[in-house]
């Protein structure tokens, strides 16, 4: 009788563990998807308010300089808030800030309601992190971070078409409308379900000692919190640019109109998608049949990267081609997205999880941000694509080679560990 209690304790365990990762998933999803409003409705925004490369540049340097400063502010506010609470204050910013596009009638309030979608969307994988940090073991967080991961695609993969509808119906305000309101019924979702894991080591020995004894300043002093941002600085720095520029891309270069933008854009997506969960599943894999976390991780890590530098043939090929240059891509990259979101989980105790993953999203996002903007100056001043592309498809290279000369083992981060390291920086 014990037994079959214990069984189904277990069941219902592993019930719940997979059911959080499915509303993260989701939540990722939304914000995803919230994001990509902009850029795919761009064309018929500029019939009302008319913007150019430069000032489209300058929308996504006002969303991911917040998103950037409340990804670090954000894990930190997790690691004291817990996920639960956090997470919902989180995801109720953003959509109402979302909503807020719809309202705008010149280029300073689009620029203002993007400031404040990129503060909300900011925790969105701190507290993504957190969840498999409390939830999941150590051998299925790769697989539950890709799955995770891929509400990155399932986000943008809807919001091509569906974005096109409403562009085609009701006009390109009710497109964030819609996309707020889908954000708020997800609040009430995640509130209502969403508890605490009591079996969760939050507790130990390590955790008491990391929020006793390290500061977010000292948190941030560790060389392998510093390699991790500098990795995630480098790859997201090529990764908003696809995201950010490849609709608009497709619009001016290759003379796509809002229906074809609808039929096409959603392909590499969709890429990313089987990308972020086959890279988790490969390492999980790996670890499985007995090979090192630290294998596991850098091997999976490296052959994302190696694939990278396809997008440099992307101006030289025709459009159904470039599209399968960008799939590979964009595979690739949220292969290393996921992995690279794990390793705060993989390293650190879980009261440091939300800090480590905090800054290493702001890292990315800065580099998103800067880069974003490099690219609407070089497009500005007679640069093409081509030179773009061939910037971007060395990026993961040089973000793998930190990990692998400079982050040293990747394991389980111990409290005498923490304490040396942070000494040491």
């Amino acid at each position: 009788m014990a037994s079959l209690v214990s069984n189904l304790k277990e069941h219902k365990q592993i019930e719940l563990q997979w059911y959080f990762v499915a509303m993260v998933t989701a939540a990722i999803a939304i914000s995803y998807f919230d994001r990509q409003t902009l850029p795919v409705a761009i064309s018929a925004i500029q019939r009302s308010i008319p913007l150019s490369d430069q000032q489209f540049s300058w929308l996504q340097f006002a969303f991911l300089i917040p998103y950037a400063l409340l990804y670090a502010a954000g894990g930190r506010m997790l690691d004291v808030l817990g996920t639960r609470r956090g997470f919902m204050l989180i995801m109720l910013w953003w959509s109402v800030a979302c909503a807020l596009h719809g309202l705008a009638m010149n280029f300073a309030v689009l620029l203002g309601a993007r400031c404040l979608l990129g503060m909300g969307e900011g925790g969105a994988f701190p507290a993504a992190t957190r969840v498999v940090a409390e939830w999941i073991p150590m051998h299925q967080r790769s697989t539950a971070m890709g799955i995770i991961n891929a509400g990155t695609a399932v986000g943008s993969v809807l919001a091509p078409p569906l974005i096109g509808i409403v562009l085609l119906t009701s006009g390109w305000r009710m497109v964030f409308f819609t996309s707020g309101a889908i954000g708020l019924a997800w609040v009430v979702w995640w509130w209502a379900r969403y508890r605490g894991n009591n079996d969760a080591s939050i507790a130990t020995l390590d955790a008491r000692v990391v929020a006793q004894y390290l500061s977010f300043l000292e948190i941030a002093g560790m060389r392998k919190v510093q390699v991790l941002v500098f990795a995630k600085f480098m790859s997201d720095s090529a990764w908003y640019f696809y995201l950010f520029w490849l609709p608009k891309y497709l619009y001016d270069v290759r003379g796509f109109d809002i229906k074809h933008v609808s039929y096409y854009a959603w392909i590499p997506y969709a890429a990313s998608g089987v990308g972020s969960f086959l890279g988790g599943w490969l390492s999980s894999v790996l670890l499985a049949k007995g090979r090192s976390l630290d294998f596991s991780r850098k091997f999976v890590l490296g052959l994302s990267a190696l694939f990278m530098p396809v997008v440099m043939f992307v101006p030289h090929v025709p459009v159904g081609w470039a599209l399968l240059l960008f799939s590979i891509a964009f595979f690739c990259q949220q292969s290393w997205s996921g992995l690279i979101m794990t390793l705060p989980a993989d390293i650190f105790p879980l009261s440091a999880v939300g800090s480590v993953a905090g800054l290493v999203g702001f890292g990315g996002a800065i580099g998103g941000a800067i880069f974003g903007v490099v690219a609407g100056f070089l497009l500005s001043h007679g640069f093409g694509y081509g030179t773009l592309f061939c910037i971007v498809g060395t990026f993961h290279i040089i973000g793998f080679l930190a990990i692998l000369l400079m982050e040293g083992k990747v394991q389980l981060l111990r409290a005498p560990d923490l304490l040396t390291t942070s000494s040491e920086s």
